[in-house]
């Protein structure tokens, strides 16, 4: 009953939020630069109703960990541009870092070297536990996080999450919030799940971000995707957009969509 209370509260807040908030949100999410195909993502995503739960504004310090190719960075960088600042807090290019580490950032770098939208861009470096200063201690508003923490689960467990966030809490503010979005495992699946299948248990993230001293205040539904039972012959690469089985069964996949997702705030006391 309260949690059904609490989410019922939290769509009210996103409903109420400020005109000029709330437009802010919308132009940056209906940008002319952002592809035909990211916006077909928005569908599974919803990225103005997640950042709108995490309260993100236009005037704040915001670091998005580890944004890839930028489909989440052609949102930010412009709705940041003028009045706060986006650090995109990339690859870290350690020895031995997969190939597509390279590639991802080269190309970052040429999107923020020729695009206007990210004149207000800070490209740093985050790994798990190689590179985690990747912004001024407490200088920050907002750290967000898109689908990366199964990653820091599968390559070093609990010990590679609990550094992360322990390195977010490092660079909030006081009363600065974690934002999480992630592939959500059933809590009475097998732990061994977490190490494969790029899915992850609630529980398991909500005490990684305890024991680095930040307190969940709210969760959200928004990324929910009961057609998802999170159980898959090859994880959550199964599904779209990746479908890692090809032509087998890709109606099927392609009718389930996009994985279900914990969508997480976090607050620095």
């Amino acid at each position: 009953m309260f949690k059904h209370v609490l989410k019922v509260a939290v769509s009210l807040s996103l409903l109420s939020s400020a005109p000029v908030f709330a437009d802010a949100i919308i132009d940056a999410v209906s940008s002319e630069n952002r592809s035909v195909e990211q916006k077909l993502r928005d569908e599974y995503r919803n990225p103005q109703q997640t950042l709108r739960f995490f309260d993100v504004q236009a005037d704040m310090a915001v670091a998005e960990i580890s944004p890839g190719g930028g489909w989440y960075s052609n949102i930010l960088a412009p709705l940041l541009k003028d009045k706060g600042q986006y650090y995109a807090a990339h690859f870290y290019l350690y020895e031995g870092a997969p190939g597509y580490y390279k590639r991802l950032l080269d190309g970052f770098k040429q999107k923020v070297a020729t695009q206007a939208d990210y004149a207000n861009t800070k490209i740093t470096a985050f790994h798990h536990l190689k590179a985690q200063d990747f912004a001024p201690a407490g200088s920050l508003d907002r750290v967000l996080t898109f689908r990366n923490v199964h990653n820091w689960y599968m390559d070093a467990g609990q010990e590679g999450i609990e550094q992360a966030f322990k390195s977010f809490a490092k660079a909030l503010k006081k009363g600065g919030i974690v934002g999480v979005v992630d592939h959500k495992l059933p809590e009475s699946a097998s732990d061994d799940m977490q190490k494969k299948s790029g899915y992850m248990k609630q529980s398991v993230v909500v005490a990684a971000a305890q024991k680095a001293g930040l307190t969940l205040v709210a969760e959200s539904d928004i990324n929910l995707n009961p057609l998802d039972s999170s159980i898959h012959d090859r994880g959550v690469w199964t599904l779209p957009p990746t479908l890692a089985l090809g032509e087998k069964d890709q109606a099927k996949y392609l009718a389930i969509g996009e994985s279900t997702r914990m969508t997480l705030k976090f607050v620095k006391p």
